[in-house]
Protein backbone atom coordinates (compact mmCIF):
# COMPACT_ATOMS: atom_id res chain seq x y z
CA UNK A 1 0.00 0.00 0.00
CA UNK A 2 1.59 3.40 -1.07
CA UNK A 3 1.64 6.30 1.80
CA UNK A 4 -0.99 8.85 1.14
CA UNK A 5 -1.07 11.47 3.61
CA UNK A 6 -4.95 12.89 2.64
CA UNK A 7 -5.86 9.19 3.22
CA UNK A 8 -4.19 9.43 7.13
CA UNK A 9 -5.96 12.76 7.46
CA UNK A 10 -9.17 11.56 6.26
CA UNK A 11 -8.82 8.51 9.09
CA UNK A 12 -7.77 10.92 11.36
CA UNK A 13 -11.11 13.30 11.13
CA UNK A 14 -13.19 10.12 11.23
CA UNK A 15 -11.62 9.20 14.27
CA UNK A 16 -12.34 12.21 15.83
CA UNK A 17 -16.36 12.43 14.62
CA UNK A 18 -16.33 8.38 15.95
CA UNK A 19 -15.32 9.82 19.49
CA UNK A 20 -17.79 12.71 19.54
CA UNK A 21 -20.90 10.37 18.57
CA UNK A 22 -22.93 9.53 21.32
CA UNK A 23 -24.25 6.75 19.25
CA UNK A 24 -23.59 4.57 16.13
CA UNK A 25 -26.40 4.85 13.41
CA UNK A 26 -26.31 3.43 9.99
CA UNK A 27 -24.62 6.54 8.23
CA UNK A 28 -21.75 6.29 10.69
CA UNK A 29 -21.51 2.94 9.82
CA UNK A 30 -21.55 3.36 5.97
CA UNK A 31 -19.08 6.21 6.54
CA UNK A 32 -16.46 3.91 8.71
CA UNK A 33 -16.81 1.19 5.34
CA UNK A 34 -16.46 3.78 3.10
CA UNK A 35 -13.44 5.49 4.29
CA UNK A 36 -11.46 3.19 6.40
CA UNK A 37 -12.54 -0.39 4.86
CA UNK A 38 -10.53 -0.58 1.41
CA UNK A 39 -11.10 -4.72 1.28
CA UNK A 40 -14.71 -3.97 1.53
CA UNK A 41 -15.19 -3.44 -2.20
CA UNK A 42 -13.28 -6.62 -2.70
CA UNK A 43 -15.64 -9.28 -0.69
CA UNK A 44 -17.94 -11.12 -2.15
CA UNK A 45 -21.58 -10.82 -2.22
CA UNK A 46 -22.12 -13.18 0.46
CA UNK A 47 -19.97 -11.13 3.15
CA UNK A 48 -21.25 -7.96 2.07
CA UNK A 49 -24.78 -9.21 2.57
CA UNK A 50 -23.83 -10.57 6.26
CA UNK A 51 -22.60 -7.03 7.26
CA UNK A 52 -25.28 -5.28 5.72
CA UNK A 53 -27.95 -7.59 7.27
CA UNK A 54 -26.11 -7.24 10.53
CA UNK A 55 -26.43 -3.13 10.16
CA UNK A 56 -29.80 -3.15 9.06
CA UNK A 57 -30.99 -5.03 12.13
CA UNK A 58 -28.60 -2.52 14.24
CA UNK A 59 -26.25 -5.49 15.24
CA UNK A 60 -23.37 -2.84 15.84
CA UNK A 61 -21.22 -5.03 17.91
CA UNK A 62 -21.36 -7.66 15.64
CA UNK A 63 -21.52 -5.93 12.23
CA UNK A 64 -17.93 -4.21 13.90
CA UNK A 65 -16.69 -7.58 14.83
CA UNK A 66 -17.27 -8.74 11.56
CA UNK A 67 -15.68 -5.77 9.81
CA UNK A 68 -12.44 -6.47 11.85
CA UNK A 69 -12.54 -10.02 10.93
CA UNK A 70 -12.51 -9.32 7.19
CA UNK A 71 -10.79 -5.65 7.12
CA UNK A 72 -7.94 -6.59 9.26
CA UNK A 73 -7.42 -10.17 9.57
CA UNK A 74 -3.78 -9.89 10.97
CA UNK A 75 -4.89 -8.18 14.40
CA UNK A 76 -7.23 -9.74 16.96
CA UNK A 77 -9.27 -8.60 19.65
CA UNK A 78 -7.08 -9.07 22.27
CA UNK A 79 -9.34 -7.64 25.24
CA UNK A 80 -12.83 -5.21 26.09
CA UNK A 81 -12.69 -4.13 29.82
CA UNK A 82 -15.73 -2.28 31.23
CA UNK A 83 -13.46 0.35 33.12
CA UNK A 84 -14.89 4.23 34.42
CA UNK A 85 -17.90 4.31 32.43
CA UNK A 86 -16.16 3.51 29.08
CA UNK A 87 -14.88 0.49 27.41
CA UNK A 88 -11.53 -0.04 26.74
CA UNK A 89 -10.61 -2.09 23.16
CA UNK A 90 -7.32 -3.31 23.08
CA UNK A 91 -6.27 -5.16 19.41
CA UNK A 92 -3.21 -6.78 18.64
CA UNK A 93 -1.12 -8.37 16.18
CA UNK A 94 0.83 -10.58 18.44
CA UNK A 95 -1.83 -11.83 21.03
CA UNK A 96 0.62 -14.84 22.79
CA UNK A 97 2.65 -12.03 24.05
CA UNK A 98 2.16 -10.42 27.32
CA UNK A 99 0.71 -6.97 27.49
CA UNK A 100 3.22 -5.17 28.41
CA UNK A 101 5.34 -6.61 25.26
CA UNK A 102 2.84 -6.49 22.66
CA UNK A 103 2.74 -3.20 20.63
CA UNK A 104 -1.67 -3.23 21.17
CA UNK A 105 -3.23 -0.58 20.16
CA UNK A 106 -6.02 0.79 22.38
CA UNK A 107 -9.19 2.78 21.90
CA UNK A 108 -11.86 3.57 24.41
CA UNK A 109 -15.68 4.75 24.28
CA UNK A 110 -18.93 4.92 26.30
CA UNK A 111 -20.33 2.60 23.57
CA UNK A 112 -18.46 -0.88 23.28
CA UNK A 113 -19.23 -0.59 19.05
CA UNK A 114 -17.68 2.86 18.30
CA UNK A 115 -14.38 1.74 21.08
CA UNK A 116 -13.91 -0.84 18.41
CA UNK A 117 -14.77 0.92 15.56
CA UNK A 118 -12.24 4.08 16.83
CA UNK A 119 -9.26 0.47 17.27
CA UNK A 120 -10.42 -0.60 13.63
CA UNK A 121 -9.63 3.14 12.73
CA UNK A 122 -6.41 3.75 14.71
CA UNK A 123 -5.24 0.06 13.19
CA UNK A 124 -5.93 1.28 9.42
CA UNK A 125 -4.29 4.52 10.58
CA UNK A 126 -1.22 2.44 11.32
CA UNK A 127 -0.80 0.32 8.19
CA UNK A 128 -1.52 3.52 5.81
CA UNK A 129 1.97 5.27 7.55
CA UNK A 130 3.55 2.45 6.80
CA UNK A 131 3.67 0.38 9.96
CA UNK A 132 7.52 0.59 10.50
CA UNK A 133 7.58 -0.18 14.09
CA UNK A 134 5.52 -3.23 14.06
CA UNK A 135 7.03 -5.01 11.32
CA UNK A 136 10.52 -5.19 12.75
CA UNK A 137 8.75 -7.05 15.38
CA UNK A 138 9.41 -10.66 15.12
CA UNK A 139 6.01 -13.10 14.73
CA UNK A 140 6.21 -15.60 17.60
CA UNK A 141 4.50 -19.09 16.76
CA UNK A 142 3.87 -21.83 18.48
CA UNK A 143 5.42 -25.13 18.69
CA UNK A 144 4.54 -28.48 19.09
CA UNK A 145 8.38 -29.97 20.16
CA UNK A 146 9.82 -29.85 23.74
CA UNK A 147 12.38 -26.74 24.76
CA UNK A 148 15.99 -27.94 26.18
CA UNK A 149 17.71 -25.81 27.79
CA UNK A 150 21.90 -26.22 26.91
CA UNK A 151 22.97 -23.70 29.47
CA UNK A 152 26.02 -24.51 31.49
CA UNK A 153 25.54 -23.70 34.54
CA UNK A 154 28.77 -25.32 35.94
Amino acid sequence: MLYDPRHEEHLGRLEAQLRRADAITSELMSQVIAQACARFGALGSAAKARIDRLIESRAWTDATLALLELELPQWQLRRLIWEDGEWLCTLSKQPRLPLVLDEALEANHAVLSLAMLIALVEARRTAAAGDTDTAATPSIRPTSGQVVCCDNFA
